[in-house]
């Protein structure tokens, strides 16, 4: 009986560091040369930093280095066959607008996906989307 509640803390560890690793990581730095949407706001061109509120890895914070946008987003979990290769922004693109779509940190099969708007369900009845790719940093 020991044994088992031993690996039942075990496992439950190893779920909650997975959980964090996205909180851990720090500030992910992108230079987005296109505007771009989250949920319904319009966000400009420019430098970013994303990191997470508080001690959730949830919500997303999207400010721009600027200092003229910020935007709190809900994110989903989402899990890779392999860890990323790059922190990386993923985009979906629709004819000239793009939405961000996942966030993944380097050394990470998990990342953190946005759920899809109702904008951009709209958009995405007029065009057939493709992935645009921004390598970002970490910090």
């Amino acid at each position: 009986m020991k044994k088992q509640a031993l690996t039942l803390v075990g496992v439950l560890s190893l779920l909650l560091a997975a959980g964090s690793a996205f909180a851990q990581t720090g500030e992910i730095r992108a230079s987005v040369p296109f505007n771009f949407i989250v949920n319904r706001m319009a966000l400009p061109a420019g430098d970013y930093t994303i990191s997470t509120a508080g001690g959730s890895d949830q919500v997303l914070v999207i400010r721009s280095n600027s200092g003229k946008a910020l935007k709190l987003a809900t994110a989903n979990h989402v899990q890779a066959n392999q860890p990323s290769k790059s922190t990386k922004l993923v985009f979906r693109c629709y004819g000239d607008r793009y939405f961000l779509s996942q966030v993944w940190t380097r050394g990470n099969a998990r990342g953190r996906q946005l759920p899809k708007s109702a904008l951009e369900t709209e958009v995405a009845m007029d065009f057939t989307p493709h992935d645009v790719i921004l390598v970002a940093s970490l910090r």
